[in-house]
């Protein structure tokens, strides 16, 4: 049972959105909005996709920025919820809504080509943006991406294992943007090793159904000690009992992963145990998820820990002196969240301190701490 009120979160005006399934007309050209500003506490614009295909996900991210003001009840911010519909032009009219009612800062929105939408719009009223995009391409001029970095994922994990003695690495991988991402990430990591290669690369069509020929043509001479697998969900579990079945072994090859992993229950599939993925620590966000369960009744998604973080990274700001602009968000001590320390770069991309986790039947176990500061890790 959630709590009676929503703290300091601001309704959006009257006027309904448009309806999703409905005739969308070509929306009328808007003026740059000029951000006011307000008397009182500083306003927090926070666009999301409350209605349309994701809003299942966006009323979820909305209840955990409530719940980041429900832990912290002198916040000292007002929240503006505003709905961008998961379509460009929504976010496009929420952000405008968000900073003509005085928006110091925006949080959101979710998907890149909303970002790319709002990105202009904030950086004519000098309001920075922490998106929950980790599309890369959106980055900088304001816009901070909260969105977690599959780059960092694989270095991290292909770094360990080479640490623990894996030389010779495989990849099986989507014929995908992310794959494709997957693919020449471990190329460069590897190559910044001596003595290390990568000797087996193979795609396959994402949009596959029988992925045996695939796995069978891929195992034929295998001579890899260790297995990056950059997929998730129900075809890694279809994936992954043809790997041992077509003598890629488990026990002497290492499977490794990425942040498509950190889901619950992947230890139920045999063929994963002992597999090696990075991740943040999940400690913290595990106490996180039950207050989350406690208060809505609902387990959240996995999305759920970046508007908190961000929510509770501007009352930060605000409690120390209230600067919400670009050069405070990109302190370089970092920041401490759900999902570990994390810092702000220039560039727009979020750096994060990951652990390494281990595949068990139960929960994962960390078989190498996240880092507690920024100092063992590069810019």
């Amino acid at each position: 049972m959630g709590p009676e009120k929503r703290p300091q979160a601001q309704a959006p005006p009257a006027a309904q959105p448009t309806q999703p399934g409905a005739a969308t007309p070509q929306p009328p050209a808007l003026a740059t909005p000029v951000a006011p500003t307000p008397s009182g506490p500083p306003h927090v614009g926070l666009l999301l996709p409350l209605s349309g295909p994701t809003a299942t996900l966006g009323n979820a991210m909305l209840a955990a920025a409530e719940m980041a003001l429900f832990d912290q009840p002198d916040s000292g911010i007002v929240l503006l919820p505003r709905d961008t519909q998961g379509v460009p032009d929504g976010a496009v009219a929420a952000a405008h809504d968000a900073i003509q009612q005085g928006a110091q800062i925006i949080i959101g929105p979710l998907l890149a080509a909303e970002v790319e939408a709002v990105k202009p719009i904030a950086a004519a009223a000098n309001v920075p943006v922490l998106a929950f995009s980790n599309s890369t391409a959106v980055a900088g001029g304001g816009v901070f991406l909260l969105g977690f970095q599959p780059q960092q994922e694989i270095t991290r994990i292909v770094q360990y294992a080479l640490a623990k003695g894996h030389q010779r690495f495989g990849v099986l991988a989507p014929d995908s943007p992310y794959g494709n991402l997957a693919i020449d990430t471990l190329k460069s990591v590897v190559a910044a090793a001596s003595g290390a290669g990568v000797v087996r690369v193979a795609t396959y069509d994402p949009a596959t159904t029988d992925l045996a020929p695939i796995v069978q043509s891929f195992a034929q001479g295998a001579d890899f000690d260790a297995l990056l697998l950059p997929e998730g969900g129900t075809r890694l579990r279809l994936l992954a009992p043809l790997l041992p079945y077509d003598n890629i072994d488990p026990d002497t090859v290492k499977f490794l992963g990425t942040g498509l992993w950190d889901v619950p229950g992947l230890g139920t599939e045999p063929a994963l145990a002992g597999g090696w993925y990075a991740a943040p620590a999940p400690a913290a966000r595990a106490a996180f998820e039950s207050r989350y369960k406690t208060i809505y009744g609902q387990t959240p998604p996995r999305l759920a820990t970046l508007p908190y973080d961000a929510v509770s990274l501007v009352v930060t700001l605000v409690h120390s002196g209230g600067d919400l602009s670009s050069a405070a968000l990109t302190n370089a001590n970092g920041f401490a969240g759900v999902d570990g320390i994390f810092r702000l770069l220039p560039s727009g991309i979020t750096q994060r301190g990951l652990a390494v986790l281990q595949v068990e039947r139960g929960q994962p176990t960390v078989v190498d701490p996240a880092p507690t500061d920024f100092r063992s890790l590069g810019e």
